[in-house]
């Protein structure tokens, strides 16, 4: 039996895949949780085989989150599921110690196998991020200035082109201020930016707008 906890923020998509898994003879859902707090209060009573994880959730979230998860939990499974199809998202997550990564536009027999091969062990991608994948690959000579950003600064670079100002990036990644503004210094440096527009127009040509939550 495969032990699994839920981690999503919206009520009706926890829901949904409950009765998506219910079908499941061997998929045993344990526990919910709604936001990072949760999700490292069973990471740390334990008792569950796999994390069924959204990448953009209240507070901790995201790669910080899964690096947390790894560092107190290494052997818990980890699947993402989520909006984000674009392959900066996935190789992040999956860089930090996610075994899976999976889009909610993605069948329920595609969800169910996946938490299948995850559980025993091995990697698991959806078809549509493996096809930005190998489209990123096919295109060598696209300059991605993006990916000279670290882990911590694409997370800060995802919440602000989604409008969210400086105070609400830090208390969503329990930062200081401070810490925020010098890595929005930075990113623009490193992207040669000089306004917050320049960096939205780039966001949506790449498709990495985010629907962060607060």
């Amino acid at each position: 039996m495969i032990r699994i906890v839920i981690a999503d923020d919206h009520t009706i998509m926890r829901e949904g895949l409950k009765r998506i898994l219910d079908g499941a003879p061997d998929i045993d859902i344990v526990g919910e949780a709604i936001d990072g707090f949760e999700v490292l209060g069973h990471v740390r009573q334990g008792g569950f085989d796999l994390l069924l994880l959204d990448l953009s959730m209240p507070g901790r979230s995201g790669v910080d989150l899964i690096r947390q998860i790894k560092s107190e939990a290494p052997k818990l499974a980890i699947l993402i599921l989520t909006m984000h199809e674009e392959e900066q998202y996935a190789v992040r997550a999956i860089r930090a110690g996610a075994q899976g990564y999976l889009t909610k536009e993605s069948a329920g027999t595609q969800l169910v196998g996946a938490i299948r091969k995850v559980a025993s062990g091995r990697p698991y991608i959806s078809a549509e991020v493996a096809e930005q994948l190998v489209l990123n690959i096919m295109m060598p000579n696209e300059s991605l200035l993006h990916k000279q950003l670290s882990d911590r600064e694409f997370e800060v670079f995802s919440l602000l082109v989604a409008g969210k100002s400086i105070t609400e990036i830090a208390n969503n990644l329990h930062l200081s201020v401070k810490t925020v503004s010098t890595h929005k210094t930075r990113i623009m440096q490193k992207m040669g930016m000089s306004s917050l527009s320049e960096m939205v127009q780039y966001a949506v040509a790449h498709r990495l707008l985010s629907p962060f939550k607060t």
